[in-house]
C-alpha cells in the first residue's frame, strides 16, 4: 500500500506517524498524482493541533499532512480537461501531500513548466502564491514602501521578492540572526522585538505606505497604526475575531490555477527564488515539521517523495 504521513487525532507531535493508506481515486474535477514533493508550511501543525479552517468541519481520521505539491498526473476524474496522464503539474492538494500519492483540485493545479523543478514547484501553492495574492490586494504603486513582518519564512521571502519585482520598496521584520537572508532579498531589515514601530521609523523615516502581516499578535498591534490608511493593513497571520481591532484585514486568496501560472512564470524568469533551503525524504516527514514547528527556519523546508 501507498505510503503517507498522518496524524491519528488532534494534539502534538506523538499524534504523527507514517502509515500505510488506501490510494485514492479522483473524483469529478480531480487528479490523481504521483507526489515528487510536498511543501511543508506551519499550517500543517497547526492543524495537527487542532485549529479549524473555517467551514472545513471535523476531520477524518488517520488524516494525511500537507496542502502542497508537484508530481506527475497518475490519473483525471470526470470533466476533467487540459491535464492528462503522464502531465507533470503542481498544485493544492485535497485530502493531504505529505504522501505518495494524492489528489488535486484542477481549478487550482496547473502544469509545471520545464525549467522548474518540482522541490521549487511544491513550495508555491501556499507560500508563493499566498504572497503573490496580498501584494495584488494591496496594489500598491511602484515606489510605495511595504513593510513585511514575518519576512524570513516562506511566505515573507516571497513577499519580499514580489513586491521589489512590482517596483516597491520593502522593509522586512525577522529576527536579528536573518539579517543577511533578508538583505539578500532587496529589503531593509528591521530586527524583530520590542521598540519595533521605532525601529521601523528609522529604517523608513518617510513612513510606510501598507503592511502585510505574517506574525499576528502583539506584532500586529504593534505596526497596525503606522500606514496612513488602515485599509493598508492586510495579515495572514491574526485570526478572525482579532481583526477589527486592530484596523486590519484578511489576505484575501485568489486559488485559482492562474495564480500558480503567475508565480511559477516569476520562478522560471529569475524574479522569485523559493529559497528551499531543507530537503527531507517521506520517511522522515516528520523532522521535516519539528524543522517549521520549531520556527526558525528561513526559506522553504520541503519532503521528497523517491520514484
Amino acid at each position: 500500500m501507498p505510503k503517507a504521513y498522518v496524524f491519528t487525532r488532534y494534539g502534538g507531535p506523538e499524534t504523527e506517524a507514517l502509515a500505510d493508506v488506501a490510494r485514492p481515486g479522483p473524483g469529478a474535477g480531480q487528479v490523481l498524482v504521483a507526489v515528487r514533493a510536498a511543501g511543508v508550511n506551519p499550517v500543517d501543525w497547526k492543524l495537527r493541533n487542532g485549529l479549524r479552517r473555517p467551514g472545513s468541519g471535523e476531520r477524518t481520521f488517520p488524516s494525511v499532512f500537507g496542502s502542497e505539491v508537484s508530481g506527475v498526473v497518475e490519473e483525471v476524474g470526470d470533466g476533467v480537461t487540459g491535464i492528462s496522464v503522464g502531465d507533470e503539474v503542481f498544485g493544492n492538494t485535497v485530502d493531504g501531500g505529505y504522501a505518495e500519492y494524492a489528489l488535486l483540485s484542477t481549478a487550482v493545479t496547473a502544469h509545471k513548466p520545464a525549467a522548474l523543478s518540482f522541490a521549487d514547484a511544491a513550495t508555491l501553492p501556499v507560500a508563493a502564491a499566498t504572497a503573490y495574492d496580498g501584494l495584488h490586494q494591496l496594489d500598491l504603486p511602484a515606489g510605495a514602501t511595504l513593510l513585511v513582518t514575518g519576512a524570513g519564512g516562506g511566505v515573507g521571502a516571497s513577499a519580499l521578492q514580489i513586491a521589489r519585482s512590482l517596483g516597491l520598496r520593502v522593509v522586512g521584520v525577522a529576527s536579528a540572526s536573518k539579517k543577511d537572508f533578508i538583505e539578500s532579498l532587496g529589503a531593509v531589515h528591521v530586527p524583530s522585538g520590542p521598540g519595533l514601530a521605532d525601529r521601523v521609523g528609522a529604517a523608513a523615516p518617510d513612513g510606510v505606505d501598507a503592511v502585510y502581516d505574517l506574525v499576528g499578535g502583539d506584532v500586529l498591534t504593534e505596526v497596525a497604526a503606522l500606514p496612513a490608511d488602515p485599509a493598508e493593513v492586510i495579515t495572514a497571520a491574526a485570526l478572525p475575531e482579532a481583526l477589527a481591532r486592530r484596523g486590519a484585514s484578511r489576505v484575501a486568496r485568489a486559488r485559482t490555477a492562474a495564480v500558480l501560472d503567475a508565480v511559477a512564470h516569476l520562478v522560471v524568469t529569475g524574479a522569485l527564488d523559493p529559497h528551499v533551503t531543507r530537503t527531507f525524504p517521506l520517511e522522515q516527514a516528520g523532522a521535516a515539521l519539528r524543522a517549521v514547528e520549531e520556527g526558525h527556519t528561513q526559506g522553504k523546508i520541503v519532503i521528497e517523495v523517491a520514484r
